[in-house]
């Protein structure tokens, strides 16, 4: 194991990535069943995506953790999912094979600049204080998918507000909340992952660990064909340019769309989780400029989240992407790519457990999230508060990852409110290039989900 993923180099042992694998796993394991749940809105046959969700997770979280040896697990991610079927599909009126089939090529772009590295330049290009404030916004936003989840805050109303704690799953938040601020305080070993499985077990008498929908394996594996490799048929990208300039423009802004979302996620999550704990160090990121091919484990890092999304668009998923949620196993202590095969593994076992992995609750994963997001906004402490050239975009990137639910919304609007900053007090020569070309990218994306229309 040690000459497999250097434990030893990495400062941690088997015992805690195994903890690290499976506190990742169970914060991020609702996409079993919620990704099916959504995709299905287009057409597609739910046992089809829940067994492309598995594969791609499987897939690109095994490639992260073997080829980068790196803590982080990949899937397909929310936001995008919901943007296929309700923009893409629902919205635009495109078939679900079309929407898959620019997944496919969204993917095969990110491949292409990742390849060029292109987008370890543009992690280069981001200032220090930019990065700590993406961080530490990636903290903030961490913390409110956990309180979102779990119900806590309630955004249906007309005004944003504290929901009434009438409801068992509230009060099952509650206590695992409490347990792992506690277990953390005492620096109990493995806090976070007792307390999801204490709050499971929890809410077994209280009626919230129930177990959910599913399908067998068998009948997955029945329903699988009817999406694997759609999209190299007429019905996919050999129509998807078909239909005149109108949809071949609005099929571009999405592929577009998808790309950036996917591309700025990424970049995020890497800053956001990767800096603090030493996963990459300056050491490593420095080495990028100069390596050829993969070397770095930042380059390799890249490298396996751009596959992982055309290798889901095959099977039939939308974007797959590294997950966020992968900072719970990080903040329970994992360094290697080991945490990421334990992941996987888990992943694979899922295949069959669905009803057992399913009954595990949002309201006992959703501590765990807030705890690590505190943690994460740590990164905030490197902010210099009194200075406005680098208080107004580390603000607009916590604040907007969190009220936009995006990471990608969060940079672009730090990336935006800096040059604006910089713009005004004349000193555009701190604007990296590349940073200039993002921020327009971003303005650009903006201005063309206004204005494009329905094909």
């Amino acid at each position: 194991m040690d000459k497999i993923f250097r434990l030893r180099e990495n400062k941690t042992k088997v015992g805690t990535e195994v903890m690290a694998g499976l506190t990742t796993f169970f914060a991020m394991a609702y996409i079993i069943a919620v990704n099916p749940a959504i995709l299905s809105g287009s057409g597609m046959e739910w046992g089809a995506v829940f067994l492309a969700t598995i594969i791609s997770a499987v897939i690109g979280t095994l490639v992260m953790g073997l080829f980068a040896n790196v803590p982080y697990a990949q899937a397909p991610g929310m936001g995008l999912n919901a943007f296929f079927v309700y923009t893409v599909c629902l919205g635009f009126g495109y078939t679900w094979q079309h929407a898959l089939s620019m997944v496919f090529i969204c993917g095969i772009i990110n491949i292409l600049i990742t390849v060029t590295k292109l987008r370890k330049h543009i992690i280069r290009a981001i200032p220090k204080p930019l990065q700590h404030a993406i961080s530490g916004g990636i903290g903030i936003f961490i913390a409110y998918i956990g309180l979102l989840n779990a119900g806590l805050v309630s955004v249906g109303g007309a005004v944003p507000a504290m929901a009434n704690l009438d409801t068992p799953a509230l009060w099952l938040f509650l206590i695992g909340l409490f347990l792992v601020i506690i277990l953390l305080t005492l620096k109990v070993k493995g806090a976070i992952l007792i307390s999801i499985i204490a709050s499971a077990v929890i809410g077994i008498p209280m009626g919230v660990t129930v177990a959910g929908d599913s399908v067998s394996f068998v009948e997955a594996c029945r329903a699988l064909p009817s999406t694997f490799g759609v999209i190299f048929t007429k019905e996919g990208m050999g129509s998807l340019f078909s239909g005149g300039a109108s949809v071949a423009l609005t099929a571009i802004v999405t592929i577009f769309s998808f790309s950036i979302s996917d591309t700025f996620d990424t970049i995020g999550t890497f800053i956001g989780t990767g800096r603090r704990s030493g996963i990459f160090s300056e050491k490593d990121e420095k080495a990028m400029e100069h390596s050829v091919g993969f070397k770095t484990k930042m380059d390799k890092a890249l490298f396996a989240d751009a596959i992982a999304t055309s290798v889901g668009a095959i099977f039939g998923t939308s974007n797959t992407t590294t997950y966020v949620e992968s900072a719970a196993g990080i903040g329970a202590g994992g360094r290697t790519g080991l945490t990421s095969v334990v992941v996987a593994a888990c992943f694979i076992a899922s295949a069959f457990l669905a009803n057992f992995v399913s009954a595990i609750p949002s309201a006992a994963t959703s501590p765990a999230l807030v705890v690590v997001g505190i943690m994460m906004m740590s990164s905030f402490i490197d902010v210099k508060w009194s200075n406005l050239d680098e208080a107004i975009p580390a603000f607009f990137a916590g604040a907007f990852m969190a009220l936009a639910y995006s990471i990608t919304y969060g940079i672009a609007a730090a990336f935006i409110f800096y040059c604006v900053v910089k713009l005004c007090k004349r000193q555009s020569r701190d604007i990296h290039p590349i940073l200039a070309v993002s921020t327009l990218l971003f303005v650009l994306n903006f201005i063309l989900q206004a204005a494009v229309k329905k094909p």
